[in-house]
This record gives structure tokens, C-alpha cells and sequence, in this order.
């Protein structure tokens, strides 16, 4: 049996409180909301915080508003069950509900939060496991060892994002705020992230996530999700993909974008995707000609490596495989799409 080490449990009701105990307690703490990442981390002995700032009353940071000017505001300890059954999130940034959809599954959405999910903890099938199974290994470059066992020499950890909710937000062009003992800091999500295994996120960690901001779409948004995994429920994304695709008047592309995630420490964008698909209406052969070259280039540009379970190889061969397949149903204003 796995059991939680000891530590102290604070539990603040307001933000201020929590950055006051981050503060505080420096390295030696960590946030906690629905708890579904950093309890079986704890258990793993992978994380070894003495205090445990709990954010489960601070009811300042939970709830989904929509603002005159149309953007959302999704307070970070908002479930992931909430997300994905809002209306106004089905209605404004469909790709994000659905990606909310998938996490996991139904008890776990139930527990797991929006703040959560975009501060997941970066995943490698060698560093997810026991203290045992990680030390008869000789552990690894993101907690206790020198060895990276997916990059032979490797100097720098490639354990993969695997965060569903990010790549959506990327495409939304979301903003995040966080708070910390000196304020309230804005950080458009796709700045936030830098390819480093071990700390994946251009924030401190005594910084606190309090709300995500998702700006108004255009007038012919339409977004889809596409998720890879072995299983239909619980496991995490062997591969996922977001789309963002705004039509204009004309019924043709006006604005499109494409962000993977599961492959390296960050969140993918694949480049020249609005360069082919703008122009192109959906139908035509012109535009199913268009999607194909978008799932090419995914596939070039896209490339798995052996940091999580399932086959590299395989993974690869379906990534144009989900790209296209969640091309079309962004056009259709279909989705989400989890089966091959």
C-alpha cells in the first residue's frame, strides 16, 4: 500500500491567505486543489512538500463568468466536469470543452480542476512509478538521478505535457492569472511554457494560478479536440491535438490553428497551418486537399519519443491520422474526436 508522507495541511479562504503561506513557507510548500496529480505524486515520493496549502475554500477562485465584452473567466479551482458541461464554454470555445470532456474520467473530472489541469506536472513512463521500481533503476533526470532513459545522453528532461486543456487554450489565445505575495501577474498561456522537463511553466512555483481568461472567438469560430489513448476513460493522451478554425461570411477559413501536446515538455504549435487552410471552404476538394497537407506537415513536425507508454512509432503513424479527423470536425462543427 501506497501512503501519503506527513506533512501540515493549510487551508486559506482567501488568495491573499494562500500567497501569504507560499510565501512563507518558500520551497517548502505546495498548492493543492482537487488534488487527482499531486496526492499520487506524494504517495510516489516524487513530490516532498512539508506544508500543503489546500485552495479547496477559497471561493474567490471558482466559478465561470462571461464578461460584457463576451470573454470568459474560469476561476482555476473550477472542476473539469463544470468546464465541460458550461454552456457558455460549449458555446465560446468548443474545443475546450470537449478537451475538459476527456481528462480522465468521470470521478476524476469530478475532483480535478482548470488551474490543475494547466499546472500538470510534466509525465515520463520512467519517473511516473514508485520510490522502488524508480531506485532499481537508478532514477532519472527529473527527480534524483544524472540518467535520462528516453534520450540516450541526454542533459535536459523530455518528460512530455500532457495537460489536455493547454493546447485548446493555446489556440483560444487564453491568458492566465497568477497571484504571488507582490500581486497579480497576466501571462498569455502560450508564453508560459519552455522546454524543460523537470519545470515546464515560466512561473514560480510559489506562484499561485487564480483564473483563466478566454478571450471572444470570431463571429465563425468553430474548434475541435482530438485525443489519442489506449482506453476510453482515465488514461492520459497518448497523443492530442486542438484546432481552432474561424470561418468567415463567405463560409471559407478566415483563421485557423493547430496545438499538440503529449510529445515533448511543451505544448507543440505546428507551423504554416493558417498559411494552407485560409481561403479554403470546407467541402470542397480544395479545402479536404488543404487538410491533408496540415496533417503532413503535423506529421514532419510532430515526432513522439519514448517518454510515455504506448509504442513511439505507432503514436506517430497517428498523428495525421487525428490531425485531419479533427480538421473536419472543427469544419463540421463537430467533435470531440477520441476514436481511431
Amino acid at each position: 500500500m501506497l501512503r501519503l508522507p506527513k506533512f501540515r495541511l493549510e487551508e486559506p479562504t482567501t488568495v491573499e491567505g494562500a500567497t501569504a503561506l507560499m510565501a512563507e513557507h518558500g520551497e517548502d510548500a505546495m498548492v493543492v486543489a482537487g488534488g487527482t496529480d499531486l496526492w499520487p505524486n506524494m504517495k510516489h515520493g516524487l513530490f516532498e512538500p512539508k506544508v500543503v496549502v489546500s485552495l479547496k475554500r477559497v471561493e474567490a477562485m471558482r466559478g465561470i463568468t462571461v464578461d460584457e465584452d463576451g470573454s470568459l473567466r474560469i476561476g482555476a479551482t473550477t472542476t473539469l466536469a463544470e468546464m465541460a458541461q458550461s454552456a457558455p464554454v460549449q458555446a465560446s470555445a468548443p474545443a475546450l470543452a470537449q478537451a475538459a470532456s476527456l481528462v480522465a474520467g468521470p470521478q476524476l473530472r469530478t475532483m480535478g480542476t482548470a488551474g490543475g489541469n494547466v499546472m500538470l506536472d510534466t509525465r515520463c513512463q520512467w519517473y511516473n512509478q514508485t520510490h522502488f521500481w524508480r531506485k532499481s533503476l537508478g532514477y532519472c533526470l527529473k527527480k534524483d538521478g544524472t540518467v535520462c532513459h528516453v534520450v540516450a545522453g541526454g542533459r535536459k528532461c523530455v518528460a512530455a505535457a500532457s495537460n489536455d486543456t493547454a493546447p485548446t487554450l493555446m489556440s483560444l489565445g487564453a491568458t492566465l492569472a497568477f497571484a504571488s505575495a507582490d500581486g497579480i501577474r497576466e501571462v498569455p498561456v502560450g508564453e508560459l511554457w519552455k522546454a524543460d522537463g523537470i519545470w515546464n511553466k515560466k512561473a514560480e512555483r510559489s506562484e499561485i494560478l487564480t483564473e483563466i481568461r478566454v478571450p471572444k472567438q470570431a463571429a465563425g469560430h468553430r474548434g475541435a479536440y482530438g485525443k489519442l489513448r489506449d482506453r476510453g476513460s482515465i488514461d492520459y493522451p497518448l497523443f492530442g491535438c486542438a484546432v481552432r478554425m474561424d470561418l468567415g461570411e463567405d463560409g471559407a477559413v478566415a483563421g485557423a490553428d493547430l496545438v499538440c501536446v503529449a510529445l515533448v515538455a511543451r505544448p507543440l504549435r505546428i507551423k504554416r497551418v493558417e498559411e494552407l487552410l485560409v481561403g479554403k471552404t470546407p467541402g470542397t476538394e480544395a479545402f479536404d486537399s488543404a487538410v491533408q497537407e496540415v496533417a503532413d506537415l503535423a506529421y514532419a513536425q510532430a515526432k513522439p519519443m519514448d517518454n510515455i507508454p504506448g509504442d513511439a512509432e505507432y503514436r506517430r503513424e497517428l498523428v495525421p491520422v487525428y490531425v485531419r479527423r479533427t480538421l473536419q470536425a472543427a469544419a463540421r462543427g463537430e467533435g470531440p474526436v477520441h476514436h481511431v
